[in-house]
């Protein structure tokens, strides 16, 4: 499932969905304001839910869940109208799905990341057996050239010379009310239900609130010191350290390759990808190509 390139004017509802054996079980780049994600399914990926910045991919950005015209949402009675809520994301632990691009640098195990994306509001789900995270809070450091006239900063990026990439923070964002349970299997340092990684400051922090989370978090104070959003945050969490959250995740995607892991690490591997069969009777579109401009798949309307 894919929902991109409208910041902050998407007005998207995906209810009653279920996703799975996918590198991602939910991709959104740039993609904001009124988006609610409810009431769905995501397992067997190899993520389950990933929403993301990007300077390039599918403009504008950031992405940004602020409610168009400082509204307020009536779900969440703040001014994040992109809404996650009642979910249930499971086993997301499958590394040998088809991928390719960024999707296939998502981190294996993971129940829901939001990379890079700002004023976000998780609420009220299940998260269970996801044998990484449960929830990740990252920065996404984007190496694609920015459009002519557009820059990092002006798109809500920070320029770094390190990682020769236009980062942009997770930010804004309220893990609320969620029920996690079996996560963080893998074992791997920093393992455990969820984990808020920031790059930059002063931006924004994230906020975590009425969350049971019987496997922790990463750092593990989040809960006590980071209740409510909004407060700038006066250091960063960015470290390289071996076993530390960014080394991990390093770890994890390969990123830069195997340098960053620990001796002891242990996340699955892609191997022979094996789909699983469609369930029969599955209801359709009568004719999926009704309208569609002529492409590979369908010519003058209809099948090819």
């Amino acid at each position: 499932m894919y929902i991109g390139a409208c910041r902050q004017l998407c007005d998207a509802w995906i209810h009653n969905a279920w996703m799975e054996y996918n590198p991602l079980g939910y991709s959104g780049t740039d993609s904001g304001g009124t988006l609610v994600v409810s009431n769905s399914q995501f397992d067997n990926n190899k993520d389950g839910f990933d929403t993301n910045s990007q300077i390039a991919g599918d403009p504008p950005p950031p992405q940004d869940g602020a409610c168009p015209g400082n509204g307020v949402s009536g779900i969440t009675r703040t001014t994040s109208c992109w809404v996650f809520q009642n979910n249930n994301v499971h086993d997301n632990n499958n590394p040998s799905v088809p991928q390719t691009g960024n999707a296939s640098l998502a981190p294996v195990g993971t129940g829901l990341t939001i990379s890079g994306g700002k004023n976000d509001t998780v609420l009220g789900n299940t998260f269970t057996h996801n044998g990484a995270w449960g929830t990740v809070f990252l920065p996404f450091p984007d190496t694609s050239a920015p459009p002519t006239g557009v820059t990092c900063a002006g798109a809500g990026g920070t320029q770094s010379t390190l990682l020769s990439a236009c980062v942009f923070d997770a930010q804004g964002d309220a893990l609320l009310n969620n029920t996690f349970s079996q996560n963080g299997f893998f074992g791997n340092p920093t393992n455990g239900d969820y984990g808020n990684l920031t790059f930059a400051t002063p931006i924004p922090r994230n906020c975590f609130a009425g969350n049971v989370a019987p496997a922790g978090s990463t750092p593990v104070d989040l809960a006590t010191t980071q209740p409510t959003c909004g407060p700038l945050t006066t250091s960063s969490n960015f470290n390289v350290t071996p076993g530390s959250l960014t080394a991990e995740l390093l770890c994890n995607t390969l990123i830069f390759g195997s340098g960053f892991c620990l001796a002891g690490d242990t996340y699955p591997r892609p191997g022979t990808v094996t789909l699983k069969p469609l369930p029969p009777n599955l209801p359709t579109m009568a004719n999926p190509c009704q309208g569609v401009p002529n492409n590979a798949w369908c010519a003058g309307g209809k099948p090819v």
